[in-house]
């Protein structure tokens, strides 16, 4: 058998793998997205979905737990989509700079309000937690919560949670978890977060 004969036949069984897998998946609701682990690219990938959505017209929601005293590009850059997208920076920064428990507490947990406002609402398509995993990790907030929330959440709405650290019963109830895995990093090499990179 030559080459491309075998490369064809290899393909058509994939193909036919994947047309049944197509044919099977008759379900359709919003989904629960997690993005931990500690490499970088949690949030782009979250912000790539939300583009996603806004190209679809759909309206979304970004709640950010952590990164809140931190002026984004990202932020600037979504304005310009009006009322499709909602922007809450409700941190006041990361626990290393705060070293304050209770008011990164009070502050996590003044944001979880207004996420969970956000997770009722059936105009959004789609809800993105940005570090709620950090939130839930330090106890912030429990995780108990948060599942019963994104349970109780509009039927087609999707969740999109980021953060490296995220609970077990986090990755359980998900129905597509991503760990990025860092290998470099350019921080690790003393150069500066660049813009356009970092933020």
């Amino acid at each position: 058998m030559s080459e491309a004969t075998d490369h064809k036949a290899k393909m058509q069984r994939v193909k036919a793998s994947v047309d049944r897998r197509i044919e099977a998946a008759k379900e359709e609701r919003g989904i629960l997205i997690v993005y931990t682990g500690a490499g970088k690219g949690k949030t782009t990938a979250a912000l790539g979905m939300v583009m996603r959505c806004i190209g679809h017209g759909m309206k979304v929601a970004i709640v950010q737990f952590i990164k809140g005293a931190i002026d984004t590009a990202e932020q600037r850059a979504l304005r310009d989509f009006g009322d499709l997208v909602t922007f809450l920076r409700l941190g006041e920064g990361y626990t290393w700079e705060t070293q304050d428990r209770e008011r990164d507490t009070t502050v996590a947990r003044k944001a979880w309000g207004k996420a969970v406002e956000c997770l009722q609402n059936p105009e959004y398509a789609m809800v993105v937690l940005d570090e709620l995993n950090i939130a839930v990790q330090h106890d912030y907030i429990d995780v108990v919560d948060v599942l019963e929330a994104v349970r109780n959440r509009p039927v087609m709405q999707h969740v999109v949670i980021t953060g490296r650290g995220a609970k077990p019963e986090l990755l359980e109830a998900a129905d597509l978890v991503s760990e990025m895995k860092m290998v470099k990093h350019p921080f690790r090499k003393g150069i500066k977060a660049q813009k356009g990179v970092e933020f």
